[in-house]
């Protein structure tokens, strides 16, 4: 039976979502509602994308019987509200990153969920990409060796963007995008908790433009990264083994691993007159895959993106955040 989801916002990366979720069969993901704080936002997201009901506050959408699964595409600071609300309704949650602007938000949603032994996951969608799952496989194979080294960076040019540059809707370069970095270099240390952390920031704009940030971990595992705001990266992550390295590029939405020099591609499938507003937004359609699966098995928290992990990764970034002191 298709997965029935209800869409928490209007936004671009909803949009994306939805347009993603169109090109799967309809007999596995059908969406039945959307929810914006302005209705004639909602209508009109409804009518582009062919939606039965939309709905002019996220209250209604939550008491909509027709949905099963929330995704939440909302700004940072209202994620925690707006799981809260579709969990009390009884709907499974897939909540965008970064899942709360605060550990202790976080804490509160996973809490929740568990309460009320309902689903929930947070939207990394990178986990998911085959170049991802790829990576993983190389490093269980031993093929570059034991770990030693994980370095990323993700920086875009965003000064231009209202949201990112205000500190009242959680922008900055960390929540944005050091979320991505964070996640890569824990998948590949196997979500340990760093021993020590170190950073420093560019602050210009009022939030954290640029953030570097080291780490060190059990067993003399080294890791670092960089976010920016305000320069575009490499854009590129990597661990580096005794035996050689693996680098993903794009790492966000990566189609090419590079391992010891040999370069692969996993190309996104091709679906023609579908417009995204995000590079490579195709690849949305393996996490919402991944979470018809958890809830056909029964599931009440991803695998791949445990809750644990992503309470682990709220603690690492808030940890990032008192050293940079904002």
């Amino acid at each position: 039976m298709a997965l029935c989801w209800g869409i928490v916002s209007a936004g671009l990366i909803a949009s994306d979502f939805v347009t993603a979720l169109s090109t799967l069969p309809r007999s596995e993901h059908q969406v039945v509602a959307v929810a914006a704080r302005d209705l004639s936002r909602a209508k009109e997201f409804a009518r582009k994308h062919d939606i039965p009901k939309a709905y002019g506050s996220y209250e209604e959408l939550a008491k909509d019987p027709n949905v099963e699964v929330a995704y939440i595409g909302t700004q940072h600071p209202q994620h925690k509200a707006t799981v809260l609300l579709c969990l009390a309704a009884g709907k499974a949650v897939l909540c965008e990153k970064p899942m709360g602007v605060t550990a202790a938000e976080v804490r509160e949603m996973v809490a929740e969920a568990r309460s009320r032994g309902l689903f929930l996951m947070e939207a990394i969608w990178t986990r998911f990409f085959p170049a991802m799952e790829a990576l993983k496989s190389v490093l269980a194979q031993g093929t570059v060796g034991e770990l030693r080294v994980a370095r990323a960076e993700f920086g875009l040019k965003l000064t231009n963007v209202p949201r990112a540059i205000d500190a009242a809707q959680a922008g900055g370069s960390l929540l944005d995008l050091g979320v991505y970095c964070v996640q890569f270099i824990s998948m590949v240390f196997g979500r340990q908790r760093p021993e020590k952390i170190s950073a420093g920031k560019f602050y210009e704009t009022g939030v954290d433009d640029t953030v570097s940030v080291l780490f060190e971990f059990p067993g003399g595992l080294h890791a670092s990264f960089t976010c920016s705001i305000s320069a575009e990266l490499s854009n590129t992550a990597s661990v580096t083994g005794t035996k050689g390295r693996a680098q993903i590029q794009k790492s966000w939405c990566p189609t090419e691993l590079v391992v010891n020099g040999e370069h692969k591609e996993f190309p996104l499938p091709q679906v023609p007159n579908k417009e995204f507003n995000f590079h490579n937004s195709m690849g949305i359609t393996y996490e919402a895959k991944h979470v018809r699966e958890c809830l056909q098995k029964g599931l009440k928290e991803s695998p791949v993106i445990p809750l644990a992990e992503s309470e682990l990764l709220a603690d690492i970034l808030e940890e990032v955040k008192k050293i940079i002191e904002v």
